[in-house]
């Protein structure tokens, strides 16, 4: 006779966040039963995450009653039986709102579960000669058990009904002594590691998410992107995701023989050294790009616009936003004429106003300023919205204007006359010098932006602001 077991793949979601419970088409006759215990392609439809299971483990429990957890682990894991029937209690162990929360089902091989990483499981076993498999995402190593975090399974508060008494089941020593739910350390999430947090956009990150415990940030000192060993060394599944905010930038220095090998080897070594990890890890990268990318032939640029780079500078962030398109959870943040914390052009401006000096400015390069502090913002917008994968611009907002029209702005708000800036071309500035080309048109389209609910303030705004500010 048939063995009477789903015919359709089924989800459906449950009271913990993340956990995903399955129905699996099993087909039997008189020889036994086949199923599909794990398809990729089909249970990503019905709402399974992309968990990347690397290691399959096989539990046996030769009696019934055999009781093992509550144990949260570091990682993800999928949860299904071989032969017999199982009794699963799954407590929600992570930090967050639904700390505590608890689920029970019955499972056995028609029937299997997602469980996300810091969501405590245990298993009750209720036929003898049980069997059950797990695939996770992360290796076992002796260490790992130092990152669990337990409950007790006899906790009042998760108050879970076990088919066979505890008193009567059977239990490691270790599963009894677990803490009760009040004295559980919830585990913390995974970490957002940011990357150049000593440069203008990393000071403004810092400054967007101090206090935060799960934003890591990382300085040259602490980072060195140009060693392979800082990647090496690096345990990835610590993250969800990575913000690259560090950058060669010196475009006329990338021109020179020395300056060419470092900004490839910033800007795109480095850059593919964190692709691969994140394909690896299944982590987030969000990689900053520029308007050096185009030739600024475009009066605007949008993101879809094929790159046209001048020069070495530009070549290597074409280049870094090719291969970080590979990476399936990625967003390319292209900004311009970014102006933070530290040296930038308008504190250039502003110091040459203070000391009386009349500059000649270029007039004929037409774009908008990026204050880092927006650029952040836009940033942590993306990834709170969780907005689909893929570039975006993300410059100030406001009318395009040229170097010479904003010097001669910064002037006037520093109490000179605008008319102290003369305006010059691109080549009668760098008349006699060796220089990087530069795009002459910088304006970026930032409809995109907008239709995910980020709109930016004008330039003009943020520059007065920022020249009254500090520093």
């Amino acid at each position: 006779m048939p063995i009477e077991f789903p015919n359709q793949l089924t989800a459906q979601t449950t009271p913990i966040p993340g956990v995903v419970l399955f129905d699996l088409p099993v087909h039997g006759d008189n020889r036994g039963w086949f199923k599909e215990n794990w398809q990729r392609e089909k249970m990503l439809a019905l709402g399974l995450p992309d968990f990347r299971p690397v290691q399959n483990n096989i539990s046996f429990n030769a009696k019934a009653g055999t009781t093992r957890g509550i144990h949260a682990e570091p990682w993800d894991k999928f949860v299904s039986v071989g032969a017999g029937r199982v009794f699963g209690a799954w407590v929600d162990l992570r930090e967050g709102p639904s700390f505590g929360a608890v689920f029970t089902a019955e499972l056995d091989p028609g029937r299997a579960i997602f469980i996300p990483r810091g969501v405590g499981n245990a298993f009750q076993t209720l036929e003898d000669n049980t069997l059950y498999t797990y695939l996770v995402n992360d290796h076992w190593s002796a260490d790992a058990q130092h990152r669990y975090t337990f409950l007790n399974l006899a906790d009042e508060t998760a108050a879970i009904a076990w088919p066979v008494p505890l008193e009567r089941a059977e239990l490691s020593e270790q599963d009894k002594a677990h803490p009760r739910l009040a004295d559980v350390a919830p585990m913390p999430p995974k970490k957002t590691l940011v990357l150049g947090a000593d440069g203008q956009l990393g000071t403004a990150l810092r400054a967007l998410y101090d206090g935060d415990p799960t934003v890591e940030f990382a300085g040259r000192a602490d980072f060195d992107l140009a060693d392979e060993a800082s990647f090496a060394s690096r345990n990835w599944r610590d993250y969800r995701t990575v913000i690259n905010a560090a950058a060669y930038t010196a475009v006329d220095d990338a021109e020179t023989p020395e300056g060419r090998t470092a900004a490839w080897g910033i800007n795109v070594t480095a850059a593919t050294r964190l692709a691969r990890a994140a394909v690896e890890h299944g982590l987030t990268l969000v990689q900053v790009s520029s308007d050096y990318v185009f030739d600024g032939s475009r009066q605007v640029h949008g993101e879809d616009e094929p790159p046209s780079p001048l020069g070495v500078y530009g070549q290597t962030k074409a280049a870094a936003d090719a291969v970080v398109g590979v990476v399936p959870r990625h967003y390319i943040v292209r900004t311009s004429w970014v102006v933070g914390e530290g040296n930038n052009f308008v504190r250039t401006m502003a110091g040459l106003a203070a000391r009386g000096i009349r500059p000649a400015v270029v007039n004929d390069q037409t774009g908008r300023l990026s204050f880092a502090a927006d650029i952040a913002a836009g940033i942590r917008h993306l990834l709170d919205t969780a907005a689909p994968y893929g570039t975006y611009n993300l410059s100030n907002d406001g009318e395009p204007r040229t170097w010479a029209d904003i010097a001669g702005e910064v002037y006037e708000l520093s109490g000179r006359p605008g008319a102290d800036v003369q305006g010059v071309s691109t080549a009668e500035y760098f008349a006699g010098r060796k220089a990087a080309p530069r795009p002459a048109n910088s304006t970026l389209d930032l409809r995109k932006l907008a239709e995910r609910g980020f709109r930016p303030p004008a330039a003009g705004a943020r520059l007065r602001e920022y020249l009254d500010g500090p520093g």
